[in-house]
């Protein structure tokens, strides 16, 4: 564990979402032509607030780590903070306003929030097995 860097921290992060970024163009034309574009919509609507949170994520960490860190330059944490909880109540308000208005699957909403879960999977799997090759 003491092997574990920063730049490994960020690049599995950045990973992660880009791996969201592609499921999501991947997955969502099949939801709209399955389920209609109403369930592909929020499908998206998840997985962008996944995206959102695992970037506010990376954000928070970076600051953290380099305030542990002697060395490096700390940003001020209060925007950094005051940006998370804005991102936090925004994604309370698109949740409610998507639910409300859109009238597709719940679980399509469901798989979209999940795909953040998935793909820090896929990328902890995959630096996993980098440490043990």
């Amino acid at each position: 564990m003491e092997q574990f860097t920063d730049e490994d921290f960020k690049r599995t992060m950045v990973g992660a979402i880009r791996l969201m970024g592609v499921a999501a163009i991947v997955v969502s034309p099949l939801l709209w032509w399955k389920l209609g574009w109403q369930s592909a919509l929020l499908f998206l609507v998840g997985a962008l607030i996944s995206g959102s949170g695992l970037w506010e994520w990376l954000r928070l960490m970076t600051a953290v780590m380099a305030r542990m860190d002697m060395g490096g330059t700390a940003r001020p944490m209060g925007m950094i903070l005051v940006g998370f909880f804005l991102r936090l109540g925004l994604t309370v308000v698109v949740l409610y306003v998507s639910l409300k208005t859109l009238d597709g699957s719940v679980f399509a909403l469901a798989g979209g929030l999940a795909l953040g879960v998935f793909a820090l999977s896929v990328e902890g799997l995959r630096l996993m097995k980098a440490w043990t090759v």
